[in-house]
């Protein structure tokens, strides 16, 4: 794909914003030709702006020769010139550490705890639940700063995408229960967690996820799953997804971005955006 940046950058604070998400690949050589261009014609900064952080999955090697993609993403960015990155809910927070240059991990999570409050009138007596024992951190929090319960799904996984069994640990009888993730792919975990969730007694079941991907059958298993809603936030466009299933809710995560984006440039802390949300 040819670049050509339409105005002069030298000496400019440039941002590019690139989401890991449809055409992943495209998308991600486009972003480092971008940063390239914007590099060699002497912008005094480039920061890349990557709401989705593509192949964030692949993390370490969870069998023999399977690579450690999201390192060699953060390698691309470096070489190509990216002096600085933002992101959002990075799938495991070491993804930070592939990068020798500053990363800036923001969270959905002030976002999500504002939506809770304002959509969800039995909040103080809700549980949030992680459909898998590593999300259990994230859980945690959200549970904190709500002051409610939280209970965790265990999963076995025999192959990459599906799931086999699963066992909850905790109480939800009675309560609206809230599954947390950081994201949902093809959603076959969140749809076996709402199935256990009500069939142990919860009165509704509603997920919220950071990235929502969507792919393969996930419309169709949420569409046929029992829940109030699936709240996703915009790192990833949901416009298609949203005509074809009415149950998904999008919190929009636009302000946070730009936020981090304005203290960056001028040179303020980030770290107020990691507890509330900008106004």
């Amino acid at each position: 794909s040819s670049v050509e940046i339409g105005e002069s950058v030298r000496g400019e604070d440039v941002y590019i914003i690139q989401s890991g998400c449809g055409e992943i690949n495209d998308n991600l050589m486009e972003l480092l030709i971008m940063i390239n261009a914007c590099k060699i014609a002497s912008s005094s900064r480039v920061t890349a702006v990557i709401p989705c952080f593509p192949y964030a999955r692949q993390d370490k090697k969870d069998k023999s020769r399977a690579p450690i993609s999201a390192k060699l993403v953060a390698n691309m960015l470096s070489v190509a010139g990216a002096d600085h990155i933002i992101t959002m809910d990075l799938h495991a927070s070491q993804i930070q550490g592939f990068f020798d240059i500053p990363v800036d991990n923001l969270y959905a999570e002030p976002a999500v705890l504002q939506w809770i409050r304002e959509n969800i009138a039995e909040w103080r007596s809700c549980i949030i639940v992680s459909p898998d024992a590593g999300g259990a951190k994230r859980v945690t929090s959200i549970a904190d700063r709500l002051n409610v319960e939280f209970a965790l799904i265990h999963k076995e996984r025999k192959k990459a995408n599906e799931v086999d069994r699963m066992v909850l640990v905790g109480d939800v009888k009675d309560r609206v229960a809230i599954l947390v993730d950081d994201m949902a792919d093809t959603c076959g975990t969140i749809c076996h967690a709402a199935d256990k969730l009500l069939s142990a007694g919860a009165t509704k079941v509603y997920a919220i996820l950071t990235h929502g991907i969507f792919s393969g059958p996930a419309i169709s298993r949420i569409n046929n799953a029992a829940f109030e809603a699936v709240v996703v936030t915009n790192t990833i466009p949901q416009e298609d997804k949203m005509k074809h299933c009415s149950k998904i809710q999008v919190i929009d995560i636009s302000m946070i971005l730009a936020e981090a984006i304005r203290r960056t440039h001028n040179g303020e802390s980030v770290s107020y955006l990691f507890s509330h949300v900008p106004l």
